[in-house]
């Protein structure tokens, strides 16, 4: 796809605050034709240093809570504010994900650019530990790592070139998120669906220069893309 709003930002700035597969871009896909409003309260969650919350408030118009468990706040803070956003429009937060202590039915929207497989793997954990949060009738949008097909139980050579079994267990095909979000009560999914977005994503990834980024790009260049996709989960919260 033509990632028009995600090429605004300046290739320096993202390879300095990205942390995995171009989020900007990721983003840009799952946020297309959105439901949430402008205006909206809406909450990053795993957002890193940072750069998807700038990209929420400056391409959609939301007032958002940058909320992460690693990141610094004040350094977070410093850097809205180079990116010209103010206490009004975006604040940093650091909380855990699965111990999260916003007001009850707070926020209007969340969205979680590759980080939900992380914390979200446990099917109470909508409706338990994320959607007490969110308002009635409000949204969710997820993009996740995944696999085009399962292969846990025979893994890939190419993978393994830069990621062991554990770390693959963080990774799963769109069967294995149907059956996880799907034992969720209290939200309905709008779709769920593989995305677009994949090698062009990993390969803006592999040009930065730190470790993490170097360790995948063994398995990169090596032709693991072939293995691996992004899935967009959309989910709303019931209505009374």
């Amino acid at each position: 796809m033509k990632y028009e709003k995600a090429l605004k930002y300046d290739n320096d700035l993202i390879n300095k605050k990205i942390m995995g597969p171009n989020p900007l871009k990721l983003e840009e896909e799952l946020m297309k034709d959105n439901y949430i409003k402008t205006g909206s309260i809406v909450m990053d969650l795993g957002s890193g240093q940072g750069i998807t919350s700038v990209f929420l408030v400056k391409e959609y118009g939301f007032k958002v809570y940058a909320t992460d468990l690693w990141s610094n706040p004040e350094e977070n803070m410093g850097f809205f504010e180079e990116m010209g956003l103010t206490n009004e429009q975006i604040i940093s937060v650091k909380m855990d994900a699965t111990d999260l202590k916003f007001e009850k039915n707070f926020f209007d929207a969340v969205v979680s650019t590759d980080s939900y497989n992380y914390f979200g793997r446990n099917e109470d954990y909508l409706d338990e530990s994320l959607l007490p949060f969110v308002k009635t009738g409000g949204f969710v949008y997820i993009v996740v790592p995944g696999m085009k097909k399962d292969c846990h139980n025979n893994i890939p050579d190419e993978l393994l070139l830069s990621w062991t079994p554990e770390q693959l267990e963080y990774i799963h095909d769109i069967e294995y998120w149907k059956r996880i979000i799907s034992k969720s009560r209290d939200s309905e999914i709008i779709s769920i669906h593989e995305m677009e977005s994949n090698e062009e994503c990993w390969n803006d990834w592999i040009k930065c220069d730190n470790e993490y980024a170097r360790n995948d790009k063994k398995a990169i260049e090596a032709g693991a893309c072939k293995y691996l996709n992004f899935i967009a989960i959309v989910l709303k919260k019931y209505e009374l």
